[in-house]
């Protein structure tokens, strides 16, 4: 996952203008690639994943690495420092040493610990919660303000922690999207959820973030993708050339 600046964000959620709507045959795609996948992995309730520091934190440490490293180097630094006053008062060197299996450790400590102070300086205590009482698009310019927070970052922190129903594209999300054509080639990942979100009701983007990842874990994957068993290949003009 990349991190970009404030200065590099796309248009927040709910604030896009002159882009053409969403076209309703790939409206009409996204609902019948949801019901594929919730009948081929099953429903995907909405569920909270953690606090928003929590999640800000561990998608940090997700960025440039597998869920494998991120868990592991976020696990190690509860240990090692279980508050988050803790991590904030932290010498950077030490905090680095905690997440290392994140890898990236030495850019990414400073920028977590600037995060957590940054919220303890400006609101009295290391929390995220207050966004619950904002808009989506407030809420989102507030997180890619911080440094090491770009546009996927936020919208998990949004989806997964603060109960907003926005559409974060992580790698797997953006693969399948392009393959199966709901999302034009040569659209960043950064900028995809621009294209997808109009085309999802907000109640169905939970499942299809996390029925998509799913998805691309187990068969439409990036190397050699399992393309004669995906139940989404007839939808798929991928799938039907690798036929």
């Amino acid at each position: 996952m990349s991190c970009r600046s404030r200065r590099n964000s796309p248009t927040p959620p709910s604030r896009r203008t002159g882009r053409p709507p969403a076209r309703p045959t790939d409206a009409r795609l996204a609902r019948r690639i949801l019901s594929r996948l919730v009948r081929s992995y099953g429903p995907r309730p909405w569920k909270r994943h953690g606090s928003a520091v929590e999640l800000l934190v561990w998608t940090i440490l997700s960025q440039s690495t597998s869920d494998v490293n991120s868990e592991a180097g976020f696990r190690a630094l509860r240990r090692a420092l279980p508050t988050w006053d803790a991590v904030a008062d932290a010498p950077a060197a030490e905090i680095a040493r905690a997440i290392r299996r994140s890898g990236l450790a030495r850019q990414k400590a400073p920028r977590i610990r600037r995060i957590l102070r940054r919220l303890r300086d400006e609101r009295g205590r290391i929390s995220l919660e207050f966004l619950r009482t904002w808009d989506a698009p407030d809420a989102y310019e507030y997180l890619v303000a911080f440094d090491g927070v770009g546009p996927k970052t936020a919208l998990c922190v949004m989806l997964f922690a603060l109960d907003m129903p926005v559409f974060p594209v992580d790698t797997h999300v953006h693969r399948i999207a392009t393959r199966l054509g709901l999302l034009p080639r040569g659209v960043s990942p950064g900028r995809a959820h621009e294209v997808l979100a109009p085309l999802i009701p907000p109640p169905d983007r939970y499942a299809m973030h996390v029925l998509l990842i799913e998805h691309g874990r187990r068969t439409c994957r990036a190397q050699r993708p399992r393309c004669p068993g995906c139940r989404l290949r007839d939808l798929c003009p991928h799938g039907r050339r690798r036929a």
